[in-house]
């Protein structure tokens, strides 16, 4: 088993549903073959435009032929472990390419860069989780920073690096899943509340401010 890179672009030639299966030619069945029981991150390519780079992450249940589609296979993906990233990743960022596999010997890019279907090492896994999966953002902080609430000042719990399993073991617990929904929710709803249209953090303070002077009022 080995983790692995599939490229999909929304309007692809084949028939791919990224949380259930993801078509292919002959030519990448054995590189596919080595991601079965093993997890694969999504990328789409940068010549797309206004690209999400690497985007979800997702477990090969198994790889058989494509019965619709002569010479074509499908990787099928295991229910349920299909997950959006919260933070989709840039091939590209200001420390370089996150992808080091894809990089020569000189450090430029090379061929590997242009396969639908590679595998990818488990630093390169493990970095691109971590960026994808992110932290808690301040879409919706849980404290409300202009007038904190006595009682509810939990420490900032510093960022950790993860070994590559932990990572992996992280990809199936509800938390973390839960907090990715939200981060995409929030995007596509552009961070906005979809019945008042103001921005959701101020629906959210607001809120918090009406239940922290009625909690919190003092008695006459």
């Amino acid at each position: 088993m080995t983790f692995g890179v599939f490229i999909h672009r929304t309007d692809s030639i084949y028939d791919d549903v990224p949380s259930e299966r993801y078509q292919f030619p002959k030519k990448y069945l054995t590189r596919a073959q080595q991601c079965e029981g093993d997890w694969i991150v999504y990328l789409e390519p940068t010549k797309v435009k206004n690209t999400k780079g690497y985007f979800a992450v997702a477990k090969v249940q198994e790889v058989i032929a494509d019965p619709r589609s002569a010479d074509m296979y499908l990787a099928v993906i295991e229910p349920g472990t299909y997950l959006d990233f919260g933070d989709p990743v840039p091939f590209r960022d200001t420390d370089g390419i996150v992808e080091q596999g894809v990089l020569n010997d000189l450090g430029n890019i090379s061929g590997r860069a242009q396969a639908a279907v590679r595998p990818l090492s488990a630093e390169d896994f493990a970095r691109i989780v971590e960026r994808g999966l992110g932290q808690d953002d301040d879409f919706l902080p849980r404290v409300d920073q202009a007038k904190r609430m006595p009682g509810f000042q939990d420490p900032q719990v510093p960022f950790q690096h993860f070994a590559v399993r932990d990572r992996v073991n992280q990809l199936t617990n509800r938390a973390v899943r839960d907090r990715n929904f939200r981060k995409n929710v929030l995007r596509a709803y552009g961070e906005r509340c979809a019945i008042t249209g103001l921005l959701v953090i101020r629906c959210v303070r607001e809120a918090t401010m009406k239940v922290a002077n009625t909690c919190y009022r003092h008695p006459e």
